[in-house]
């Protein structure tokens, strides 16, 4: 969600259409269906969210926010001028002590969402405290509940009007985001543990709703006072190791249908001039891109506001720098920027591909006169629309003052009275963009399967993204493993860094496999003085360990299809050899890679002087002679 960066707090909402629907609501318990049906769970195909009969089921979410918390984090938490535009979410969705929850979800249906982002916090979760009376007066069977049993309520409300519902833990404690908090990693004010079994808490305690559809990992992450996230560093800041360490915990230990997503990075280093400082969002993936032991599972997620910019941290004195935020960016240098950090994910094809949902984006409404800040607005409405890109506005729901100024960045603000104004209630000028976006073309109905392309990386621990070999147990006591995920095939190594890299088509693994570590299945000599792990007829390969950087096993899985039996040796121990798509899984390294319509049967290397014993050639046959 958008709030303060190093200094001053944002937040962002739009707009969305539909003025079919009336604004009042029905009772809690007579929630009408008010989202066109659709059929759970969800997945991904490519680029895009598919639902289960496989059409695209594209993400036009809100945020609602205030589970999370709204308070500033000094002063007396019961005096809303110490929340953030002095609107006090009492540790709830914001608005249930205005509107019922009825009115709420029926607006969200009127602006034309399928889908809501509902925040919460870690402490949210363990709060005993019931909510006061006078903060849910608009819907009073809420009191005497905690905040989780009104969160309860929230989800089945949404679920229940045919929402799709995507979890999102937003901060470690209950209170408004972001700077310098404790908030700025997923384990900044608590350990990693408890993040990882108050996320499995919160799966199960939804497990049989079907339409609660996805899990969002963590808000924003960032620098604190001392440390920069990383991606791929191995230690205790790495947000791409426990990002997916944890998808894969879910998808195995509580709910196999959700959706994971995977924010990127949202700030590293000092914002001073002089000093190194960047918003790298998502673009460490081009180099390294998760891979869940569901292909199907993963989307990613980037945030963006008019104030921050691509080396800005978006604050305003304290904590500013020099950098051009984003809407002093022309629009050709936006859309670049843009394509940059996150759109290449669904335009472009390779292991990092997934859908790309843009959480958090918004600006202020009638508020809001800046030229440059409306004019990024319809740029970056104009960017949703040419890459037909998964949406969520923040935030949708508000306090307004009919005789003082609002926030102004709510689609939907009610009074004290319970008098609501929104977007399309007369003179908001974001209403034209937004019913641009709603009505602009985009892609429906079935999608077509397309090539799925995964990396291993196996860089600090064992990658088994394989359901069946981790039922196996450990193939290679001591070894660094790594496997395609079920129904993929390897398909590339590099020569050094222990990269592979996977492909979807291909052989369907009958349930046989074998962990090679010696010459028994060579033939013909295809790489004549090196070591070779070849597999069997009618086995090819789907992962591999090492110990350190040396080879140590190849793992072979068999098939009931008829495989090709002869071959050709690509070496790769000088330079890349590669005949496939699948993008750069191994920057800075030489790669191999067979060719789309070859499967790899064996791995060459050698350990004589001055070698470590790195992959130098794979053995590729056709997959049909």
């Amino acid at each position: 969600m958008r709030r303060i960066a190093p200094s001053a707090v944002i937040v962002v909402l739009l707009a969305l259409i539909s003025p079919t629907v009336p604004a009042t609501a029905a009772a809690p318990d007579q929630a009408p269906r008010l989202v066109a049906d659709w059929v759970p769970p969800l997945s991904t195909s490519g680029r895009y969210v598919v639902d289960a009969n496989g059409n695209r089921f594209r993400l036009k979410s809100g945020n609602w926010h205030g589970a999370s918390g709204t308070w500033n984090g000094s002063g007396d938490e019961n005096d809303n001028a110490n929340h953030h535009a002095g609107e006090n979410s009492n540790r709830m969705p914001l608005g249930l002590d205005r509107a019922p929850i009825g009115a709420i979800v029926s607006g969200f249906a009127e602006l034309g969402l399928n889908s809501i982002r509902l925040q919460f916090s870690n402490e949210m979760i363990h709060d005993s405290m019931p909510v006061p009376a006078a903060a849910v007066a608009a819907n009073p069977s809420l009191a005497g509940k905690t905040p989780l049993q009104v969160y309860d309520v929230v989800v089945q409300q949404l679920t229940d009007a045919g929402f799709a519902v995507i979890l999102n833990n937003h901060t470690n404690t209950t209170r408004w985001c972001c700077g310098l908090d404790g908030n700025e990693r997923w384990n900044a004010s608590q350990p990693t543990e408890t993040w990882e079994n108050d996320w499995l808490f919160m799966v199960n305690r939804y497990k049989t709703n079907p339409r609660v559809v996805g899990a969002d990992l963590y808000n924003e992450v960032r620098r604190d006072l001392l440390d920069d996230p990383n991606w791929g560093l191995g230690d205790q800041h790495d947000w791409f190791a426990a990002a997916q360490h944890l998808g894969d915990r879910i998808l195995t230990e509580a709910n196999p249908n959700l959706l994971i997503v995977v924010e990127g990075i949202n700030w590293t280093g000092i914002p001073a001039d002089g000093l190194p400082h960047d918003r790298p969002t998502l673009t460490p993936t081009r180099n390294l891109s998760h891979t869940l032991v569901a292909s199907n599972k993963l989307v990613y997620s980037a945030h963006f506001y008019d104030y921050t910019g691509p080396r800005h941290s978006g604050a305003t004195g304290t904590g500013e720098t020099h950098d051009p935020r984003y809407r002093d960016l022309s629009p050709e240098e936006l859309i670049s920027e843009l394509n940059r950090q996150a759109f290449f994910v669904t335009g472009e094809e390779g292991h990092f591909t997934a859908p790309l949902w843009i959480s958090e984006f918004g600006i202020g409404g009638r508020e809001e006169t800046g030229s440059l800040q409306r004019a990024w607005f319809e740029h970056f409405v104009d960017q949703l629309i040419r890459t037909d890109a998964d949406f969520a506005y923040w935030p949708l729901v508000g306090w307004h003052n009919p005789t003082g100024t609002d926030n102004g960045w709510a689609l939907l603000a009610w009074d004290t009275a319970g008098q609501r104004i929104g977007l399309y209630d007369g003179d908001d000028w974001r209403a034209s963009a937004w019913t641009r976006l709603m009505n602009a073309p985009t892609k429906t109905g079935p999608v077509e399967p397309t090539t799925t392309w995964k990396m291993l990386s196996p860089d600090h621990g064992d990658f088994v993204e394989s359901l069946r070999m981790r039922t196996a147990g450990d193939w290679d006591s001591g070894a660094r493993k790594a496997a395609c995920p079920d129904g993929l095939r390897l398909v590339g190594l590099s020569h050094t860094g222990n990269r592979g890299l996977c492909r979807s088509s291909g052989p369907i693994w009958s349930g046989a496999y074998e962990v090679v570590r010696d010459e028994s299945h060579v033939s013909p000599d295809w790489a004549s003085g090196y070591t070779k792990y070849q597999c069997a007829p009618s086995f090819y390969l789907i992962g591999y360990s090492v110990r350190g950087a040396r080879v140590s096993s190849a793992l072979c899985a068999g098939t009931s299809q008829s495989l090709g039996s002869t071959g050709r040796t690509v070496w790769f121990d000088r330079g890349d050899n590669r005949g496939g798509g699948g993008g750069d899984f191994a920057t800075g390294n030489y790669k191999g890679q067979c060719a789309d319509d070859e499967y790899i049967a064996g791995i060459a290397f050698t350990t004589r002087v001055g070698s470590s014993g790195t992959p130098d050639a794979l053995y590729c046959r056709k997959l049909v002679e």
